[in-house]
């Protein structure tokens, strides 16, 4: 009996001591596993979440910086080259009709063997312009409109000041024929480079001979080239 109950005793101890180490393992496996899972779940959702921000933070700032960049280069340039452009044309763009004052006038000389008439342009715009080329003339005539020619002269750019005037010539052939001619009634003038145009009355004189329609008696000067005789 003392055996079997020493025996027993020995037992009981030996299962006491499987048991309670098994707690232990499985508890150290329960710390371990949640805290090891935890912080990697943890750590890795904070790199993540960092990562994901910072990148997301580079990007959109990336983004704002470089679209600010491009909007700033491109409405920097753009507004640049626009205010450049708009101070050039403020202060050198090409003269434009509705900016000008128009009048013509009889400049002939007695003794020149053609008639001329100057027509003066004077610049009310509010800023310096410029001009360069040939106006385009026509006359009005009671058998209908006579373009002039241009004289071939060469043509310079002019700055017209504000409240300045420039002028150019026109050239005709005085009527000798001793018949009636063709009468003038107008004078039509657009300023080079323009479409519009401004009808003045004819201060020359009153007819033009007849053609034999090879081409126009009329001349025209380029601008700043006025002057008797063409």
């Amino acid at each position: 009996m003392r055996v079997h109950k020493l025996t027993f005793a020995a037992l009981a101890v030996a299962a006491g001591l499987s048991l309670t180490a098994c707690q232990n393992n499985d508890a150290g496996t329960g710390k371990s596993a949640p805290s090891n899972g935890s912080t990697a779940s943890s750590g890795s959702n904070a790199s993540s979440s960092g990562g994901s921000s910072e990148q997301g933070g580079a990007k959109d700032s990336a983004g704002s910086s470089t679209a600010t960049n491009s909007g700033a280069t491109s409405s920097g340039g753009t507004g640049t080259a626009a205010g450049t452009g708009s101070n050039a044309n403020a202060k050198l763009g090409k003269c434009r009709t509705d900016e000008l004052e128009f009048a013509a006038k009889d400049n002939t000389i007695d003794g020149d063997p053609d008639g001329t008439v100057v027509v003066e342009l004077t610049n009310r715009g509010g800023r310096d312009c410029t001009m360069y080329g040939y106006a385009g003339v026509d006359l009005k005539t009671n058998a209908g409109s006579l373009s002039a020619k241009r004289t071939g002269q060469q043509a310079v750019s002019v700055v017209v000041k504000n409240g300045k005037s420039i002028a150019f010539p026109i050239n005709y052939p005085f009527n000798k024929s001793g018949g009636s001619g063709v009468r003038i009634t107008g004078l039509v003038v657009t300023p080079p480079n323009e479409t519009k145009s401004v009808t003045l009355n004819w201060p020359g004189a009153a007819t033009l001979p007849v053609t034999d329609g090879s081409g126009s008696p009329v001349k025209v000067g380029p601008i700043g080239s006025a002057g008797q005789g063409g």
